[in-house]
């Protein structure tokens, strides 16, 4: 069974401001891993369940034409209306049925979303697009981002950040199990091709406004459950964490630049030729 969430577009909105895509870093260990296995040129990606379009953007000067699908038709609607890159199109379908014909993709990404696919489905709907020698990825991130600030204690910064996580961690969905990354290594474990890799802890660092981090924790799906089921404790909640982290930096404005690190976890395959 596949979950669909993330679909107003208001969340699509915010999706688009807030929401991170793979740092260069990242992708670029996923094109040398195609480049090894298949070799140039780089004909067609297909970032599935692509949201607003932060990670389909990230692709498409490495392919000649790149394909963005999404469940929500309010996604769609903000990665059309962001939209700059001649090469990219965007598609409205389910990561379990995509519109394109067999063995005619180079590289399949999910980016932040295969946890919540009918994943036995989407990964044999991967196979069948692929071309012999094609690679998909997956990847996602932890919740438990860290933050720093000059001349600030982290441990202290840090703290506030995982009672933030904490008081979300009721709200997270059951289908997730304790911790998303259990569902990769499965995936990782399933998928019969010989040639693959598992990474479980590339920590990536950027800069950003307080407010960004903020909101993005805002966009994640136990905060917006949070939000459906009380809209009043989930904004307290927030606000309250943002003057708290604030009094330990010892700033005013919310648009401080603080560093995220973000911890990243993927698998990458590649599809026999043989198959």
């Amino acid at each position: 069974m596949a979950y669909r969430l993330f679909e107003g577009k208001k969340h699509a909105s915010s999706y688009w401001k807030h929401r991170i895509s793979p740092s260069d870093e990242l992708i670029r260990q996923m094109l040398d891993f195609l480049e090894k296995r298949k070799g140039h040129p780089f004909e067609l990606a297909v970032d599935v369940c692509c949201g607003s379009g932060q990670g389909t953007v990230r692709l498409a000067k490495h392919f000649a034409s790149v394909v963005g699908t999404d469940v929500s038709p309010a996604q769609v609607e903000v990665a059309l209306e962001n939209a700059k890159e001649p090469n990219i199109t965007y598609r409205q379908c389910v990561a379990e049925e995509l519109p394109l014909a067999d063995s005619s993709v180079d590289l399949v990404t999910a980016m932040s979303a295969f946890h919540w696919f009918d994943r036995p489905r989407f990964l044999h709907e991967a196979h069948r697009v692929l071309k012999p020698n094609g690679c998909l990825a997956l990847i996602n991130y932890t919740v438990n981002m860290e933050l720093s600030y000059p001349d600030c204690c982290s441990d202290t910064l840090n703290q506030v950040c995982k009672e933030f996580y904490a008081a979300l961690e009721p709200y997270r969905s059951p289908h997730l199990g304790p911790s998303s990354m259990e569902l990769y290594r499965e995936a990782y474990e399933s998928i019969p091709y010989p040639d693959k890799d598992w990474q479980e802890c590339v920590w990536v660092k950027r800069p950003m406004p307080l407010s960004s981090y903020m909101g993005l924790v805002e966009t994640f799906s136990s905060y917006q459950a949070l939000l459906r089921e009380d809209p009043q404790k989930a904004t307290t909640l927030s606000q309250d964490i943002c003057q708290r982290l604030m009094s330990v930096m010892r700033v005013t404005s919310v648009e401080t630049e603080v560093v995220v690190a973000v911890k990243y976890f993927y698998l990458l395959a590649c599809k026999p030729q043989e198959a």
